[in-house]
Protein backbone atom coordinates (compact mmCIF):
# COMPACT_ATOMS: atom_id res chain seq x y z
CA UNK A 1 0.00 0.00 0.00
CA UNK A 2 1.08 3.13 -1.23
CA UNK A 3 1.36 5.86 1.69
CA UNK A 4 2.67 9.81 1.37
CA UNK A 5 2.85 11.40 4.65
CA UNK A 6 3.52 15.12 4.76
CA UNK A 7 5.04 16.46 8.12
CA UNK A 8 6.33 19.95 8.87
CA UNK A 9 3.28 22.23 8.83
CA UNK A 10 2.09 25.01 11.51
CA UNK A 11 1.96 28.49 12.30
CA UNK A 12 4.36 31.12 11.76
CA UNK A 13 4.64 34.85 10.90
CA UNK A 14 5.17 36.42 8.12
CA UNK A 15 8.63 36.63 6.60
CA UNK A 16 9.08 33.48 8.33
CA UNK A 17 10.31 29.98 7.15
CA UNK A 18 8.87 26.19 7.37
CA UNK A 19 10.79 23.04 5.61
CA UNK A 20 7.75 20.58 4.85
CA UNK A 21 8.23 16.81 4.63
CA UNK A 22 6.87 14.03 2.78
CA UNK A 23 7.93 10.23 3.25
CA UNK A 24 6.70 7.59 0.96
CA UNK A 25 6.31 4.16 1.77
CA UNK A 26 4.94 0.79 -0.38
CA UNK A 27 7.10 2.04 -3.14
CA UNK A 28 10.08 3.72 -4.56
CA UNK A 29 9.11 6.79 -5.95
CA UNK A 30 13.08 7.90 -7.14
CA UNK A 31 12.56 7.89 -10.95
CA UNK A 32 9.33 9.68 -10.71
CA UNK A 33 8.30 13.21 -10.62
CA UNK A 34 6.90 14.59 -7.65
CA UNK A 35 4.97 17.44 -6.36
CA UNK A 36 4.17 20.35 -4.02
CA UNK A 37 0.28 21.24 -4.14
CA UNK A 38 -1.84 23.79 -2.40
CA UNK A 39 -5.49 24.71 -1.34
CA UNK A 40 -6.57 27.88 0.49
CA UNK A 41 -10.26 27.52 1.89
CA UNK A 42 -13.08 28.20 -1.28
CA UNK A 43 -10.14 27.72 -3.27
CA UNK A 44 -8.93 25.31 -5.61
CA UNK A 45 -5.87 23.38 -5.53
CA UNK A 46 -3.06 24.41 -6.89
CA UNK A 47 0.73 23.52 -8.03
CA UNK A 48 3.19 24.50 -6.40
CA UNK A 49 6.34 22.99 -7.32
CA UNK A 50 7.60 19.64 -8.99
CA UNK A 51 10.60 17.66 -8.92
CA UNK A 52 11.78 15.83 -11.95
CA UNK A 53 13.74 12.20 -11.11
CA UNK A 54 16.76 13.72 -12.13
CA UNK A 55 16.36 16.67 -9.58
CA UNK A 56 15.31 19.14 -12.07
CA UNK A 57 12.64 21.45 -10.36
CA UNK A 58 10.32 24.31 -11.57
CA UNK A 59 7.57 26.42 -9.71
CA UNK A 60 4.66 28.53 -9.40
CA UNK A 61 5.77 31.93 -10.25
CA UNK A 62 3.68 33.28 -7.20
CA UNK A 63 6.77 31.43 -4.86
CA UNK A 64 9.64 31.20 -7.13
CA UNK A 65 12.50 32.55 -5.46
CA UNK A 66 11.11 31.97 -2.25
CA UNK A 67 10.41 27.72 -1.97
CA UNK A 68 12.66 25.12 -3.21
CA UNK A 69 12.10 21.67 -3.61
CA UNK A 70 14.44 19.37 -3.08
CA UNK A 71 14.51 15.39 -2.79
CA UNK A 72 16.31 12.22 -1.15
CA UNK A 73 16.24 9.26 -3.05
CA UNK A 74 18.09 7.31 -0.62
CA UNK A 75 15.09 8.19 2.08
CA UNK A 76 12.28 8.16 -0.47
CA UNK A 77 11.50 11.79 0.90
CA UNK A 78 10.67 14.93 -0.91
CA UNK A 79 11.11 18.37 1.19
CA UNK A 80 9.98 21.79 -0.01
CA UNK A 81 11.67 24.75 1.77
CA UNK A 82 9.55 28.01 2.52
CA UNK A 83 11.24 31.12 3.07
CA UNK A 84 9.68 34.68 3.32
CA UNK A 85 6.53 33.34 4.20
CA UNK A 86 2.95 35.76 3.24
CA UNK A 87 -0.21 35.46 4.48
CA UNK A 88 -1.34 34.26 1.02
CA UNK A 89 0.61 31.18 1.75
CA UNK A 90 -1.78 30.41 4.15
CA UNK A 91 -3.02 26.62 3.00
CA UNK A 92 -3.46 23.22 3.27
CA UNK A 93 0.16 21.51 1.35
CA UNK A 94 -0.44 18.08 0.03
CA UNK A 95 2.48 16.37 -1.43
CA UNK A 96 1.49 13.94 -4.97
CA UNK A 97 3.57 11.64 -6.87
CA UNK A 98 2.96 10.49 -10.56
CA UNK A 99 3.67 7.61 -12.66
CA UNK A 100 5.95 9.38 -14.72
CA UNK A 101 9.28 10.99 -14.86
CA UNK A 102 8.55 14.49 -16.14
CA UNK A 103 6.88 17.15 -13.97
CA UNK A 104 3.13 17.86 -14.67
CA UNK A 105 1.33 20.70 -13.31
CA UNK A 106 -2.39 20.03 -13.13
CA UNK A 107 -3.45 17.50 -9.86
CA UNK A 108 -5.75 15.03 -12.41
CA UNK A 109 -1.92 14.20 -13.48
CA UNK A 110 -0.76 12.91 -10.22
CA UNK A 111 -1.43 9.14 -9.14
CA UNK A 112 -0.71 9.31 -5.16
CA UNK A 113 -1.67 12.07 -2.70
CA UNK A 114 -0.92 12.33 1.09
CA UNK A 115 -3.47 13.91 3.04
CA UNK A 116 -1.94 17.16 3.68
CA UNK A 117 -0.28 19.36 6.50
CA UNK A 118 -1.97 22.83 7.51
CA UNK A 119 0.21 26.13 7.04
CA UNK A 120 -0.93 29.48 8.31
CA UNK A 121 1.17 32.76 8.21
CA UNK A 122 -0.12 35.47 10.23
CA UNK A 123 0.42 38.79 9.28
Amino acid sequence: QVQLVESGGGLVQAGGSLRLSCAASGRTFSRNAMGWFRQAPGKEREFVAGIHCSGASTYADSVKGRFTISRDNAKNTVYLQMNTLKPEDTAVYYCAARGQTYIARRPPDYDYWGQGTQVTVSS
